[in-house]
Formats: C-alpha cells, sequence, structure tokens
C-alpha cells in the first residue's frame, strides 16, 4: 500500500516543489526596493530583448484577426462589426499573449540560463553559507522585472496591433474607418482593457517564477542547463494557455458583455 501511494503521488511532487518556490518568491517581494539596481537592470534586459519582436508579432497577430473577421462578417451582411471584435481580440487575447510569449521566449530563457549557469558553478550554495537569500538577492528581481515589463509591453502591444488590424481592414479589404472605430467604441469597455492588462501581470510573473525555477534546480552541468532552458519554455506556455483560459472565463463572469 505504501508503495501503490509513492507511486502514485510521483508525478505530483514536482507541483509541490514549484508551487513551494513560487510561494517564497512572493513572500520575499514585498520589498523590491532592497535590490532595485538588479530590479531596474533586469527590467531594461527584459525591455530591450523583448520590445522589438514583441511589437513585430502582435502586427501579424491584429492582421489575421481583422482580415479573417472581417471576411466572416463580410458572408454574413456584418462587416461593420469588424472594428469590435477585432479591437476586443486583441486587446484581451491577441496583445498579452504576444506579449509573454516574447517574454518568455528572449528574457525567460536567458534567466533559466543565467541561474542554471550559477547553480552548478555553486554560486548559490555560497550565497547561501554567507546567509544570503538567492531568491531574494536573485530571483525575485528576475521575477518582478518580468512581471512589470509584460504589462509595459502589452500596452505597447495593444495599441500597435489594433492599428494593425485597423490598417489591415481598411487598407485590404476595403472596410470603413468610420465603421471600423464606432463599432468598436460602441462594444467595446474599459474593463476589456484592464483584463489585458492583468493577463499581462499574471503571465510575467507566471514565466518568471517558472524560468527561475528550473534555472534554480538545473542539475548535470552545461547539459542539465540546456534541459532547464528548454523545460522553462514548454511549461512557461503551458501554463500561460491555461491561465488564459481561466482569466478569460472568470472575466466574463465577473463583467458581461455590453450590447448595443
Amino acid at each position: 500500500m505504501t508503495t501503490a501511494t509513492a507511486v502514485l503521488r510521483r508525478p505530483f511532487a514536482p507541483i509541490g516543489v514549484f508551487v513551494g518556490f513560487a510561494l517564497e518568491v512572493l513572500s520575499h517581494s514585498g520589498h523590491p526596493l532592497r535590490n532595485w539596481r538588479e530590479l531596474s537592470d533586469q527590467a531594461w534586459f527584459v525591455t530591450r530583448v523583448s520590445l522589438l519582436p514583441a511589437c513585430a508579432i502582435t502586427v501579424p497577430f491584429g492582421a489575421v484577426l481583422a482580415l479573417q473577421i472581417g471576411s466572416l462578417f463580410g458572408q454574413l451582411g456584418a462587416r461593420s462589426f469588424t472594428g469590435a471584435v477585432s479591437v476586443i481580440g486583441i486587446v484581451q487575447q491577441a496583445a498579452p499573449i504576444a506579449t509573454v510569449i516574447i517574454v518568455a521566449g528572449a528574457a525567460g530563457t536567458a534567466v533559466a540560463a543565467d541561474l542554471g549557469s550559477r547553480k552548478i558553478r555553486e554560486e548559490l550554495d555560497a550565497m547561501e553559507v554567507l546567509g544570503i537569500s538567492p531568491i531574494e538577492r536573485l530571483v525575485v528581481p528576475r521575477v518582478l522585472a518580468m512581471a512589470l515589463v509584460a504589462c509595459l509591453l502589452n500596452a505597447i502591444t495593444t495599441a500597435v496591433g489594433v492599428v494593425g488590424g485597423f490598417a489591415f481592414n481598411v487598407g485590404v479589404q476595403g472596410g470603413s474607418a468610420g465603421a471600423y472605430l464606432q463599432s468598436f467604441s460602441a462594444l467595446a469597455q474599459l474593463p476589456d482593457l484592464y483584463v489585458g492588462e492583468v493577463k499581462a501581470l499574471v503571465f510575467g510573473l507566471l514565466a518568471g517564477i517558472v524560468a527561475s525555477h528550473q534555472g534554480v534546480n538545473a542539475k548535470g552541468g552545461p547539459q542539465g542547463v540546456g534541459d532547464a532552458v528548454n523545460q522553462s519554455v514548454v511549461v512557461s506556455f503551458v501554463l500561460l494557455f491555461i491561465a488564459n483560459a481561466i482569466l478569460t472565463a472568470v472575466y466574463y463572469q465577473v463583467v458581461p458583455p455590453r450590447g448595443l
């Protein structure tokens, strides 16, 4: 019975370790200004490696949404609603997801590689011997930087995506600029923007915690660091889409859609 219980618990053990690590990181996040220099350096690094790719990937997202929705609504005789559906889709879904995909892929991999290299060189163990918490000194600034920058980048990529969708709908599909803007102003509401920012914040926190967890727990030399980097990307993307589904479902339960 004991052996069977151990076998059943084994797949869930990594989840418990990750949750414990996340709670420890959040418990040390109450005083971000203690390491403000490290936080600012990491925030600048995340911004530098993520800004242009995030904007570049959001434009195709907005264009595809506008083209697909405009084509479908044109067949249904409701082309005037293209602007509202496209913009809401970009604000709520496309911009936060595209932003954090780039943040997790560009900055998250760098965080996992950096912390993993420090782990196999036993720098983290040396810090603990000296009474310095690696979580507070190294992990928290990186996690907070990814979360804060994700929020800021989401605002930028949202604007870029909306402009890109507008340009493709009006320029390529021959839609009306006035109808596009009018439908958007009629159906969109301020909470749509809020939920996009909340998603970016949550996604950034998840990506930062996953990358740091994989780096801190890297084992086996350079090969272990490579495995930690790969795992951080895969786990971040899985958690991102799960969290997106949960937050979207909760949002539509709390905030009813706006009628005409």
